[in-house]
């Protein structure tokens, strides 16, 4: 009857929360029963005499204002309010008295006790029918619903003062609390076997209010948990709930208590949508943002040794000195949480004292921020081991060289160090051993080391792979350009990229691909060097790949870029102006060329270009000579634009740079400069240093409408990344990715290895072996990849075993005790994108049965539905055979 305060209090009135324990004491719920029927469990055994004796107490009217307003006050006041004096002499158990006589002796029991009564109950039950066994998930549970309970202390110490409000309680359950404690019929006596009342008077009130920090006028807020006193739960008759008015979903052989109810702490009773009652099927309400915790607990509270831990007595193994725990406070808050999650009838669980202790010692999860189930998981497990670690005082341990002995040997030297610091629940449910083996690329030494895991973090196979889009534009005027979509290898370099090319476009021998980035419709970097990474691509470039002869003897790159007169208005009066467009055309040349040539080669890379209409003369020779209709070399082919980029007007003043002709001038790289006009039969000037000659085509109005300038001016990204749009979905198999794990690969430039042959720093090649597995095995799927431009999700369907994981291939060390064979539990899923999203997990509850937990949410799900591209960690445990 008695809890101790939460964090969660306000002025003079403290909540008391079973999964917080301010003072430091063991913190259980409390049912309050019918004696007779715990008398009758109780009877059942013996050797228990302890668990039998109780306090009693005895109801009393509680002392009624007497001032000037009593009778306003009276009015006024609906609360019921009583007292529970101490029977000082009553400490016999209630051996020699007489049981439930008048139907008014009720009993207060620890949650365990309960437990064990209903159980004795239901088994009696099957023994007289004979049923099924104990589940947790018969009618006995229906009638469990929390009273809000608010307590004082008189200053009689031998008494206790109760009021129970409307406030606090929903009308329905408010009206049930003044059935029961009814103080103006018969006698109404209260045993208590909890023994937790004793904190409230002498022995135990001077410590009580120092730790507490408690006034004696203040109250205190307490859940009591009611059982067997129900009148109006009517759901097995099939009537319709009275509580709330709304239909309460009924299910063959269960309570109408229903996980993931909707309500307050006062009325989530009332049943909206779930699965009936049974052991652990409780949810966890989000508390903003928390579906990340909620999913990842919900895993670890359906593993099956941890429960059993947990809902033991574990807090003898909390290390509370262990400099590297969390002075026990986090595996206490988790066990906690955990005994509320399996106790009988529980409804949508607050884990507020477990997130603020999360917050505490973790910075990083605190707010309400959506984080990663993985990261939680993985903090909450290393805490909890240090928390509970078994090992006092850690030795220092030191492996020797293993050159000469068996990996046997040596893994069991390096497994027994570990345990001889670290020994936990964790350790003994969670934890397996890598073998770990790295080889020097120049003195071929070979480094061995046995080091343990908590979980596998296994890459999806498409992480290694990239999609790029590249456009091949041949240099001959022969095709159009042909965009190419290839894989490559997300970590390849650039010879990768140009031979997968090569394959798409079905490159000749005497070719190759210069690759470029196009920005502004002109070439701001070329990418030569072949072992450049491909991660210096970004999926918003543009590339393209200019297809040329490997001869290269006495020719040099011309490189044409194009613009285009563009009208507009300044100050009213139309101007024009030159725009550049298009993507830039290659081709090789040789060195010694004139104006002629330059336009003869531009128009015949253009030809792919041009638009089949009857303008357009569609015999003409596309050789160097060719030229369009209206252009010709011998016509005003030197009179430049001004200033280079407005044709001046003649001496009428009316000539706009559309009745100009083609011509083309030298420029810099960016397009910008004209340096000189190039003239029809001149010489062109050599190319600089960097063999490339840059030439800028200025064209006329008609020159435009002959040729498909959309076509010479689409360029798709290296991949077009959309909101709604998602790439492809991809299928891979569990066993591909723990292959992709375990492959051999060398090291980044950033995790150097040491060799202790060469005595230098060597880009090492390491190759991973599973040698020791864990009972609980855990798999983190890699879903989420970070760069410095990227963040990205993978919506990969992994198609991952359910009953039947075999790693027997995959293990290094064959120990023919223990199996390799594992079985499914529980599934931490993500839904959505990178920055946001949801997650929930799917728990299998026994004889092939399925649950999803969305938050205070708990439904049966089908065993076809618990494969999706959205599972992120994968519990596994290990099948005895």
């Amino acid at each position: 009857m008695v809890g101790l305060p939460s964090e969660d209090s306000s002025d003079s009135t403290h909540r008391v929360d079973s999964d917080n324990s301010l003072c430091n004491i063991n913190d259980q719920r409390v049912y309050f029963v019918p004696l007779r029927w715990w008398k009758e469990a109780q009877g059942s055994t013996s050797g228990e005499s302890d668990s039998k004796r109780g306090i009693l107490y005895t109801a009393t009217p509680a002392t009624s204002y007497a001032g000037p307003m009593k009778l306003i006050n009276n009015i006024f006041n609906s609360d019921l309010s009583f007292n529970l004096r101490k029977e000082e002499d009553s400490l016999h158990g209630g051996e020699n008295s007489e049981v439930g006589v008048s139907g008014r002796d009720y009993a207060l029991v620890p949650g365990e006790m309960w437990v064990q009564a209903l159980k004795w109950h239901s088994d009696a039950k099957v023994a007289a029918k004979g049923g099924k066994s104990f589940s947790g998930a018969d009618d006995y549970m229906g009638d469990v619903y929390p009273l809000q309970l608010r307590l004082s202390i008189p200053r009689e110490t031998n008494s206790l003062g109760v009021k129970i409000s409307k406030k606090d309680n929903a009308v329905e359950l408010f009206k049930r609390a003044c059935k029961i404690f009814s103080v103006d019929s018969d006698q109404l006596r209260i045993w208590d076997f909890s023994g937790q009342t004793t904190l409230y008077f002498v022995n135990e009130r001077n410590r009580f209010l120092k730790d507490c920090h408690r006034q004696s006028d203040q109250e205190i807020l307490l859940e009591l948990q009611v059982y067997g006193l129900s009148d109006s739960m009517k759901c097995r008759e099939g009537r319709k709930d009275e509580i709330s008015g709304h239909p309460a979903n009924c299910f063959s052989g269960a309570s109408v208590l229903i996980n993931g109810c909707n309500g307050t702490a006062n009325s989530n009773f009332i049943c909206k949508s779930g699965e009936a009652g049974s052991l652990g099927l409780t949810g966890l309400q989000n508390l903003g943002n928390t579906c990340f915790m909620n999913s990842a607990i919900q895993c670890l509270a359906h593993t099956p040794k941890m429960v059993d831990y947990f809902l033991g007595d574990y807090s003898r193994e909390i290390n509370p000195d262990n400099p590297l725990g969390m002075n026990g406070e986090i595996s206490s808050a988790f066990g906690d949480l955990l005994r509320k999650l399996w106790a009988p009838g529980a409804t949508p669980v607050a884990p507020r004292t477990f997130k603020s202790k999360l917050a505490r010692f973790a910075p990083q999860f605190n707010g309400f921020n959506q984080h990663d189930s993985q990261e939680l998981l993985a903090f909450l497990l290393d805490g909890l081991h240090e928390d509970l670690n078994r090992v006092k005082s850690k030795p220092y341990s030191e492996v020797k060289d293993g050159e000469g002995r068996q990996d046997e040997e040596v893994a069991d030297e390096y497994w027994q160090n570990h345990l001889a610091r670290n020994d936990s629940i964790i350790v003994d449910v969670c934890q397996g051993q890598f073998k770990s083996t790295l080889v020097c690329p120049e003195c071929k030494k070979v480094s061995t080391t046995f080091d343990p895991f908590m979980y596998l973090s296994l890459p999806l196979p498409s992480t290694t792979l990239r999609t790029m889009t590249v456009t091949v534009i041949c240099t001959d005027g022969t095709s159009q350009p042909s965009p190419f979509t290839i894989t490559v290898p997300k970590s390849g370099k650039l010879e990768d990229l140009i031979q997968a090319l090569s394959v798409a476009c079905s490159s000749g021998a005497d070719e190759t691909l210069l690759v470029a980035e196009i920005y502004n419709n002109r070439i701001i970097r070329y990418l030569e060097e072949p072992a450049d990474s491909l991660s210096l691509i970004r999926d918003d470039d543009r590339l393209v790949a200019y297809r040329l002869n490997k001869d290269v003897d006495k020719t040099h790159l011309v490189v044409f870029m194009h613009q285009q007169a563009e009208k507009h208005y300044i100050r009213g009066e139309l101007t024009s102006s030159w725009k550049t467009f298009g993507i830039p055309l290659v081709a090789r040349l040789s060195n010694d060329v004139n104006g002629s040539d330059i336009q003869g080669l531009y128009l015949k890379l253009l030809n792919p270009f041009q638009e089949q209409a009857e303008e357009v003369l569609d015999d003409r020779d596309t050789s160097e000579s060719t030229v369009v209709e209206g252009i010709s070399p011998k016509e005003d082919a030197s009179s430049p634009v001004s200033n280079g980029f407005e044709k001046p007007p003649d001496a009428n003043g009316d000539v706009s740079p559309s009745e100009a002709e083609l011509q083309f001038y030298v420029t810099d790289e960016k397009g910008i400069v004209k340096d000189s006009q190039i003239i029809m039969g001149e010489t062109v000037p050599a190319a600089g240093v960097s063999g490339r000659l840059h030439v800028l085509a200025s064209w006329p109005e008609k020159f435009i409408k002959q040729y498909d300038i959309q076509l010479l001016s689409s360029l798709p990204q290296i991949f077009k990344s959309c909101f709604f749009a998602k790439r492809p979905q991809e299928s891979v198999s569990l066993y591909k990715c723990l292959q992709a794990f375990l492959m051999e690969e060398p090291l980044g430039p950033e995790d150097m290895w040491y060799c202790p042959g060469c005595k230098e720093h060597r880009q090492a090649s390491k190759k991973l072996d599973l040698w020791r597995l864990p009972e609980i095995l855990v798999i983190h799927l890699k879903r989420f990849s970070y760069n410095r431009f990227l963040k990205n999700k993978l919506e990969t369907f992994v198609d991952f075993p359910i009953d039947d994981l075999d790693l027997s291939n995959y293990i290094g060390y064959k120990n023919g005790e223990l199996s390799n064979r594992y079985m499914l539990y529980a599934v931490s899923n993500h839904y959505g994108s990178m920055g946001g999203g949801h997650y929930t997990a799917f728990v299998h509850h026994g004889g092939g049965r399925w649950y999803e937990f969305d938050d205070s949410h708990v439904y049966p799900i089908g065993l076809e539905k618990i494969k999706t591209s959205a599972a992120y960690l994968l519990f596994y445990r290990r099948v005895v055979e």
